[in-house]
């Protein structure tokens, strides 16, 4: 069977490359599409060493930096791929892969990691948090996602079976697309992060810096709890922000992006891992669990299906209700009055619920269980 595989854009190796990484490990020899690649050298071994099929976007001026500028005019550049050689099609889309156009006998499965999330639910927090909220390109960037909201709901004509990331994305697609989607969380590598070492004092936060992860609430609860350490892992535009919040606070140290060798490394000597995003599923939250460290995460997303909360018998830790500082320092101290209650133990047994295996087995029985009902 040719299978072609369709993914937003490659710039790096975050969360939706490690489901990538996944699907092409169960197609192997299918080929590979996207908006535009720009992944550096040292990350592209997920990728195995294969060519990859880019739009027009690619050869833009200042693409490599400015790639999202160009918002407006991915959804004409994933319909310019031409798959119609393919025997079926898998994309894997945040954005606009699910877009893609393929013919009547062409199976589409579209592994959903969330619908454009900028474009539907969250559309006036991402023009809050960009200030982009007033004035003319305030105006414009509206009107832009406004045609980018009706794009999106009609490609999801195009997909004959949605698989989501979560419950949480399933019922987001129901109400945005009123499609029926099976859910298969994303895998994670329970072989490398796995329990190990001792676990040392300090706090953790692990993340990509940008506006919606909301560090900078993290580094303000814990900077007015100058008796708890804390260490913030990452890189990102959020960056000077998120320093300015921690109030150059002599608790709080901050360390740059590492491999997930060394990620795992972190995790292991961890406290407890602390999260104060809306996840869509939270791949670094079943990291963490995998390490058998402890969660302190915000009661929203796909951290409800990772996160034990205290009320359950084996709690894996604190599902805190409020995105402020108030309720991230709220969540630490319930989680350091309850911290002997929580168990390396359950934290693994959590997380392994999400193995590659387990993975690997559930997408591809679902794409060939949908394959055979399409052609039928």
């Amino acid at each position: 069977m040719k299978v072609a595989i369709v993914h937003d854009w490659l710039v790096g190796y975050a969360g939706g490359e490690r489901v990538l990484e996944q699907i092409i490990a169960c197609y192997p020899s299918a080929d590979l599409f996207t908006v535009v690649d720009f992944v550096p050298p040292e990350q592209r071994g997920f990728l195995g060493g294969r060519p990859v099929t880019t739009s027009f976007v690619q050869r833009l001026p200042l693409a490599r930096r400015h790639y999202r500028s160009y918002l407006g005019l991915m959804p004409l550049a994933i319909e310019q791929f031409d798959l119609g050689a393919y025997d079926a099609v898998i994309s894997s889309s945040h954005a606009v892969a699910k877009g893609v156009i393929t013919g009547p006998d062409q199976p589409h499965i579209s592994y959903v990691h969330s619908p454009m999330r900028y474009a539907w639910d969250q559309q006036h927090q991402y023009l809050r948090q960009s200030r982009t909220d007033r004035g003319l390109k305030g105006a414009y960037v509206r009107w832009l996602l406004s045609r980018l909201r009706q794009w999106d709901a009609r490609t999801a004509n195009g997909v004959d079976v949605f698989i989501a990331n979560s419950h949480y994305i399933a019922r987001r697609i129901r109400k945005a697309y009123r499609r029926e989607a099976e859910v298969i969380p994303p895998p994670v590598d329970t072989e490398l992060f796995r329990p190990g070492g001792l676990r040392g004092e300090a706090f953790l936060v692990a993340s990509r810096q940008v506006p919606y992860k909301r560090i900078d609430l993290i580094a303000a609860a814990f900077a007015r709890m100058p008796e708890l350490r804390l260490v913030i892992s990452g890189a990102g535009p959020e960056h000077a922000r998120i320093r300015a919040a921690s109030g150059g606070a002599p608790n709080i140290s901050f360390l740059d992006p590492c491999a997930p060798a060394e990620m795992a490394t972190r995790m292991q000597a961890a406290r407890g891992f602390v999260f104060a995003g809306e996840e869509d599923f939270g791949i670094v939250l079943a990291e963490a669990q995998a390490c058998g460290t402890p969660v302190i995460a915000f009661d929203r997303g796909g951290a409800r299906e990772i996160v034990a909360g205290l009320k359950a018998a084996a709690p894996t830790g604190v599902l805190f209700g409020e995105q402020s500082v108030e309720g991230v320092t709220a969540g630490v101290r319930d989680f350091i009055a309850a911290e002997q209650r929580i168990s390396a133990a359950a934290c693994r047994a959590a997380a392994e619920r999400f193995s590659i295996v387990r993975f690997r087995n559930d997408f591809t029985a679902a794409v060939e269980r949908a394959i055979r009902e399409i052609r039928d």
